[in-house]
């Protein structure tokens, strides 16, 4: 195994902690959707852009999915599993191919991820989980949510964007 790819993967499993760590620690419970609204959002956007849209996907779907295991909410295990590796994929995807790495980029990034979430949370509980309409009443805390990892990962992004993960050192 080259170094390059170890250091990845070693890094991946370190941001799926953090994610995983991030989701269950710090959380606002929400009585009326029996959930919660977390800071795992801001780690899942990090992992796309710190990782790229592979190992920043298989990082942030595997720690968002190991907090719903942990937290007991096993019936959203492979719904999250799914959409937070989505949101960090698109990230990554974005970050890697776009020529310019402005701020707006990163924040146009964040806020397609956040929709993603949003959006991929409603159709999942009201179709696969069968909530039918009464999903919607999830989405006024999934975009209190949303605006936090936005905000967050946006404030971490200069300190992110020195971070060299082919070395692991700061630029």
């Amino acid at each position: 195994m080259k170094r390059n790819q170890l250091l990845k993967i070693t890094v991946a499993a370190l941001l799926a902690a953090m994610t995983c760590v991030a989701t269950m620690i710090i959380n606002i419970p929400i009585p009326a959707t029996k959930g919660y609204i977390n800071i795992g959002d801001c780690i899942v956007i990090l992992c796309g852009i710190v990782l790229g849209p592979v190992y920043g996907g298989l990082a942030a779907g595997i720690g968002s999915g190991l907090a719903d295991l942990l937290a007991g909410y096993v019936q959203y295990a492979p719904i999250t599993f799914v959409i937070k590796g989505l949101m960090a994929v698109v990230v990554g995807l974005i970050i890697k191919n776009v020529m310019t790495h402005k701020f707006y980029t990163f924040i146009v990034a964040s806020v397609l991820a956040e929709l993603i979430m949003v959006g991929g949370y409603f159709v999942c509980e009201a179709t696969l989980l069968g909530y039918g309409l009464s999903a919607a009443g999830s989405i006024p805390a999934n975009l209190i949510q949303a605006a936090g990892g936005i905000v967050i990962s946006s404030l971490l992004i200069p300190v992110v964007k020195r971070i060299d993960v082919r070395t692991l050192r700061a630029k």
